[in-house]
């Protein structure tokens, strides 16, 4: 409900009226007793003056003060207050028309009497009536001076049935309207007070309908219902649309005020904070963006770099510290504080001290050593050089990784090491953007932070292993890092700034080069870093892994000594790798058998002998590849390459009567496959120069096995070693003693080449091979290795598998030959 005529003393002057006993008569409130006024007593004039109603509607039995200003409306209150003081109310249907007709006023109206007329002392005058029957108008007979028209008097209908269903909808009626008051700002206190004090149900109906804030064509349909119950039901529709919007309004200002309470609070309490601060000696914010300030003054950053610093540092100024853009904005700057903006540490150009040191860490790797050796000579002497980016390839446990500890030990760098094996997110590359919460940069940002130089030694761990997802392809975000024509300007999302990486020397370390994106494989320089011979391995054990695993295992070097025959014999049957992991491991167990001898103080041999090792290590762990002698037609040894070094491979070929039909066994891939499918239908093919007689591939059933099925092998370097297993077993000669091979071939009989040559030549020499046959095209890396490697090896070199089969068969049959025919 709200207040519609003058002001907030409407309800005041509601109830003054009723209880007025001056000039005009006495009307008492509607009673449950008397509901029929005196109208029935008295005739109603046929004919009555009309008084039209701006804004409002009157319904019967309620009181209502109005001002009247009209000229009409004045002289008809004048004239009717000296008579009967019975008047038409109606309200306007526009309340803006200020001289109404019979078109502009609605056709329902109630009978109202005039209690009391008051002149105001601004000069208006105001009249308090009570509203006493409802009518209908049926012809306006006088429009001067004022209206008058024939009216029909209308009766409230209450309920005569159901009367407890009434009086329901009236307690929800009177229920409502309490509840509206309290809650709206408009309505005076006053008026629950009316409300609560009306015991007349249709009175209260009326009271409701009048004081209600509905629009007056509503209240006007309202007037028109004369059945009190539906009135009362449509009244109390609008009641509780209205219920709704009030209490939805009260929960939105509660929430806003509820907001500027605790924005006000907060306001207040920093103001205390800050001057007590003040008080003490200043606010420790302020201290810290005056220390982030005198931080930035000893950096050595461009100048576009303390600009944006200096933008970002009054941007802090200005955020509230207790907001969580604060922490994140200060985490920034402290980043940008944090990094070595071209600070570098100073080179070491001793090249002779920097050849010991990679010397003493690390045995053989000559070709790496090298190149660190001419980049140290070239920066010398030209005193500014980008930094190479290196990718050391080859094995697990050949020292890869820790000889980049080396590189950096040997240049006086900072060494830092990020793993990228089974990184999947760019993020991790470029960082993220600093507007997410918990953002940070990428972890190459965060390792130059961390190693507080701008020119470290940057090792890339297992960059052969980098995957790919949905969050992008960290290794397409490595091309930057790697290339030196842009790595000058890196960009790190988090940081929003480009910064120099190019001073920074970059080591790359992968097992195998086939899972590296030819892009990024192009920016970087390749050095192989193969196996070791047993020779080198027993070098390394003595100089560097039995000296390391006394130390950590609490025994004195004094205490035991290992003979190089004996570290050979543990390389050669405890372990079988390309490095020396295993190695080391092996050599650790060893020591905590010592160490666990020397605290029980137990007797031992000071010189292990093989004895020792067998008792403390047990049985040989791997027996030695070695050649298995030339007895048997169709076995021949050939040459393979795995992730932990080369092998040898035995190829076994046999015969059984029947169609013709061959078949592969030993887990072999589909390029292998081929490759004996290529061998066969070339031996096929040239049967006649082998001796060879056409129908025996025919009656003849060809089985070639690879030894050692549960291990899966592919590749095409078995091709000349299939073929002449082939060759060996349809013409029953023997193989030489002490020969392997490997090559490609083709259905025209090429021999091609194939890599990993080292490994394999390391492989033979472990299995006593003496002879080797290679592609010609190989020859160019047999130039490559030391000759401590070749030595008691002799290489043939072919380019047709005739010219495999002239050097690999004998004239001779083996023993006790089967009839191939």
């Amino acid at each position: 409900m709200s207040i519609k005529n003058n002001d907030k003393n409407k309800f005041s002057n509601i109830l003054f009226a009723a209880d007025s006993e001056s000039d005009g008569d006495f009307i008492p409130l509607i009673s449950d007793d008397d509901e029929d006024v005196d109208f029935k007593k008295s005739e109603l004039p046929k004919e009555l003056p009309i008084l039209p109603l701006r804004n409002t509607v009157l319904f019967p039995g309620v009181i209502l003060p109005i001002t009247v200003g009209r000229e009409k409306s004045i002289r008809l209150v004048n004239e009717i207050n000296k008579k009967d003081r019975l008047i038409g109310a109606v309200a306007q249907k526009d309340p803006n028309v200020n001289e109404p007709e019979e078109d502009d006023m609605f056709r329902f109206g109630t009978v109202a009497q005039i209690l009391k007329v008051l002149e105001m002392p601004d000069g208006s005058t105001s009249v308090i009536i009570q509203g006493r029957q409802r009518f209908e108008m049926i012809e306006m007979v006088q429009a001067e001076p004022y209206h008058k028209a024939s009216v029909k008097l209308l009766k409230d209908e209450k309920p005569k049935n159901k009367k407890r269903e009434f009086e329901a909808i009236v307690g929800s009626l009177k229920d409502l309207s309490l509840r509206i008051i309290k809650l709206s700002a408009n309505i005076p206190p006053e008026a629950s007070f009316a409300v609560k004090n009306i015991e007349n149900s249709k009175f209260l109906v009326n009271f409701i309908c009048s004081n209600s804030d509905i629009e007056i064509s509503e209240k006007y349909k309202l007037l028109e219902i004369s059945d009190l119950k539906e009135r009362s039901i449509r009244l109390l529709e609008h009641l509780t649309r209205q219920i709704q919007m009030l209490e939805l309004k009260h929960d939105i200002q509660s929430k806003v005020k509820n907001d500027l309470d605790s924005q006000q609070r907060e306001y207040l309490l920093h103001q205390q904070m800050k001057t007590i601060q003040d008080e003490l000696g200043g606010s420790p914010i302020d201290q810290e963006i005056e220390e982030l300030k005198k931080r930035a003054k000893d950096k050595k950053w461009g100048k576009e770099v303390g600009e944006i610093f200096e933008k970002e540092v009054n941007k802090l100024h200005r955020l509230n510290p207790a907001t969580g853009e604060y922490s994140v904005q200060l985490n920034y700057l402290q980043t940008l504080l944090d990094l070595p903006w071209n600070e570098f540490t100073e080179d070491n150009f001793d090249l002779k001290r920097a050849q010991k040191v990679l010397d003493n860490d690390h045995f053989g790797l000559e070709q790496v050593k090298d190149r660190i050796l001419e980049y140290l000579a070239v920066l010398k002497l030209k005193g500014d050089l980008k930094s190479p980016i290196i990718c050391l390839y080859g094995p697990p446990g050949v020292g890869k990784t820790s000889l980049g500890k080396s590189i950096a030990k040997a240049l006086d760098r900072k060494f830092v090491r990020m793993s990228l094996g089974g990184l999947h997110d760019e993020s991790e590359i470029r960082g993220h953007r600093k507007t997410y919460i918990g953002a940070m940069p990428g972890r190459i940002i965060q390792n130059i932070k961390k190693s507080k130089s701008s020119n470290p030694v940057f090792i890339l761990d297992e960059i052969d292993k980098v995957g790919r997802d949905v969050h992008g392809d960290p290794a397409s975000a490595l091309l930057e890092v790697l290339d030196p024509e842009q790595n000058n300007a890196f960009h790190d999302n988090y940081l929003e700034l480009e910064y120099d990486l190019s001073n920074v020397m970059f080591v790359a370390t992968a097992n195998t080069l086939s899972t590296i994106s030819p892009a990024l494989r192009d920016r970087m320089e390749m050095i192989d870093v193969s196996g070791y011979i047993i020779e080198e391995k027993a070098e390394i054990a003595k100089r560097h892994l039995i000296p390391k695993q006394l130390d950590a295992h609490g025994v004195k070097r004094s205490q035991v000594s290992l003979t190089k025959k004996v570290i050979e014999y543990i390389v050669e049957n405890h372990t079988r790798e390309s490095g020396v992991r295993t190695l080391d491991k092996t050599i650790a167990k060893i020591a905590r058998n010592l160490a666990r001898k020397v605290a029980l103080e137990e007797k031992f041999n000071k010189t292990l002998s093989i004895e020792d090792i067998k008792t403390i290590l047990g049985p040989p762990e791997f027996t030695k590849d070695r050649y298995q002698g030339n007895e048997f037609a169709g076995v021949v040894t050939g040459l393979a390459w795995t992730a932990v070094g080369g092998e040898i491979l035995f190829i076994e070929s046999s015969l059984s009567k029947g169609k013709g039909k061959l078949t592969l066994t030993g887990n072999l891939g589909d390029v292998m496959k081929e490759s004996a499918v290529i061998a066969l239908e070339y031996i096929k093919s040239h049967a006649d120069e082998l001796n060879i007689d056409q129908e025996a591939f025919e009656k003849w059933n060809l089985h070639i096995h690879v030894p050692e099925g549960a291990i899966p092998k592919d590749g095409p370097s078995a091709g000349v070693t299939m073929a002449t297993s082939i060759a060996s077993i349809f013409t029953q000669r023997k193989v030489i003693s002490k020969v392997a091979m490997t090559g490609e071939i083709t259905l025209r009989g090429k021999v091609l080449p194939v890599g990993g040559i080292k490994e394999k030549i390391l492989a033979a020499k472990r299995a006593g091979i003496t002879d080797i046959i290679l592609s010609s095209e190989n020859l160019k890396d047999i130039s490559k290795i030391k000759d401590m490697y070749l030595k008691g090896l002799n290489f043939h070199y072919v380019d047709e598998i005739m010219e495999v089969l002239d050097i690999a068969l004998m004239k001779e049959k083996v023993k006790k030959p089967l009839k191939v025919s």
